[in-house]
């Protein structure tokens, strides 16, 4: 099968949002945990997070237009401060339902099941249940005019981890941390490892 520009463009909305989304093949899988100035928290789940930089510690997330209910966004405008927690097996059920449209100014940490877990003095909550939790501030917004998203960019200022998911060399075992990952908006997939390499040099 092969698809063209047109043919793409004539697919109907949802048909097309799925096939773009599933395009790319297994993605990391996030909930993203936020607050307002009124200490209500917020919890979205996102597939578009990815690393920019090491040193300094920077990881980006695309943010669709934005919506009437948009809550992790302006929290994050708020306060400069968020948290990324990776979904567990037992919990992605739990997980999808926080990306339902819930009214603005409702946490869904406890209506899907999460418990929220503080580090004073940072602001935002980190998901309990995580196994790897990540605490990031807002460094920079990009704006994508081409469909209006935004691109944020955030430093990684805190890293929870549960035992047995850091090796001797700073690797983090995904495979041991149960990180479940993702295909499109709704398939949700656990990795399996085939094998780590040394650093490759041409030969």
């Amino acid at each position: 099968m092969n698809f063209n520009q047109s043919h793409i463009s004539a697919m109907e909305k949802r048909y097309r949002t799925t096939f773009i989304n599933s395009l790319p093949g297994y993605r990391s899988l996030h909930m993203l945990g936020t607050v307002n100035k009124e200490g209500i928290s917020n919890l979205g789940l996102f597939n578009s997070v990815f690393h920019v930089g090491a040193n300094p510690p920077l990881l980006g997330m695309v943010f669709r237009p934005d919506g009437m209910d948009h809550d992790s966004l302006d929290n994050i405008i708020q306060t400069k401060e968020y948290t990324l927690n990776n979904v567990l097996p037992d919990y992605f059920q739990q997980a999808h339902q926080t990306s339902a449209r819930f009214p603005s100014g409702l946490s869904e940490f406890e209506p899907c099941g999460f418990k929220e877990f503080y580090l004073d003095p940072f602001k935002a909550p980190f998901v309990e249940q995580a196994s790897i939790k990540i605490g990031l501030q807002l460094r920079e917004i990009i704006d994508v005019s081409l469909n209006r998203t935004k691109i944020l960019i955030g430093e990684i200022v805190h890293v929870i981890l549960n035992e047995g998911i850091l090796a001797q060399d700073g690797y983090i075992d995904h495979i041991n941390a149960g990180t479940v990952t993702v295909a499109g908006l709704d398939s949700y997939f656990l990795p399996q490892e085939l094998g780590r390499l040394p650093y490759a040099k041409f030969l």
